[in-house]
């Protein structure tokens, strides 16, 4: 990762910022980016303790004006882009039923239209230096959970954005990994929408035993030196990848059971 030049988006707190802190360890040039600029200005005031090259980009991934901008300040300030990390996101839980649609569009603005925009711009520069393209996605990119319809319903079609940009340039030397980590100790479940659009303020799941932030980073940052296509992060995800193919029906009746212990869960 030395003097690799890298775009962390959604790097104000989770895997972001753990990804951030880890990449600048590793001695790589640092653009973040974020809504929330206090929490860039005190990341990277941070990061300049031990690596000069980190600066900040205020984005709102969901606007495409914000995202062909940070491209531009990127490029003005490093002169060259290695590896795009395309991780803002947010969550949801409520029934399908009882979910304004609105929440739906949010889900799809940020976690799929910000991968979208980000990659449009970033994707020139990208392909001179045969960079990464790096989208973090989840459990429910390859496996509908219920009560998160467009959490997973943004996750599927980061997906297969990125497996069509993969194969279009097979040829063109670009890498792209999706990495898919299980359930995170952060804080994208505390501001997780309900279904009318309001933060559902706490965790519904025990973050204890959870992977951290943290180990989550190292090995993206991993598969990123090994050019890996897909990193999925827990056993509990290689297993649902692989039986869902083999029995799908009670993978379902499973996932409906382990769900519904959540508190306050929205189905029972």
């Amino acid at each position: 990762m030395k003097n690799k030049v890298i775009i962390i988006t959604g790097a104000s707190s989770g895997i972001g910022k753990a990804l951030a802190f880890e990449a600048a360890k590793q001695g790589a040039k640092l653009m973040l980016a974020a809504r929330n600029e206090q929490h860039l200005i005190e990341i990277t005031k941070s990061i300049k303790t031990s690596n000069e090259h980190v600066i900040y980009c205020v984005t709102d991934v969901s606007k495409e004006k914000d995202c062909a901008q940070l491209i531009i300040k990127t490029i003005e300030s490093y002169g060259r882009i290695d590896i795009l990390i395309s991780n803002a996101g947010i969550s949801m839980r409520a029934l399908f039923l009882e979910t304004n649609l609105d929440v739906i569009r949010r889900l799809m603005d940020v976690n799929f239209w910000g991968t979208v925009y980000c990659t449009k711009y970033a994707l020139p520069f990208l392909l001179k230096t045969k960079g990464s393209i790096v989208g973090v996605s989840s459990t429910a990119g390859f496996i509908g959970l219920p009560g998160r319809t467009g959490y997973s319903a943004s996750k599927f079609a980061m997906q297969g954005f990125l497996e069509a940009l993969r194969i279009e340039n097979i040829k063109n030397g670009l890498h792209v990994l999706i990495a898919f980590p299980g359930f995170t100790a952060s804080n994208i479940r505390n501001t997780a929408l309900n279904g009318v659009g309001a933060p559902q303020g706490e965790s519904p799941r025990n973050e204890d035993n959870m992977m951290t932030a943290e180990k989550v980073a190292v090995s993206i940052l991993k598969g990123i030196k090994k050019r890996q296509r897909n990193l999925i992060l827990t056993f509990e995800g290689k297993f649902l990848r692989q039986f869902n193919r083999v029995i799908p029906n009670l993978i379902d009746k499973s996932i409906y059971k382990v769900m519904s212990k959540e508190p306050d869960s929205p189905f029972k």
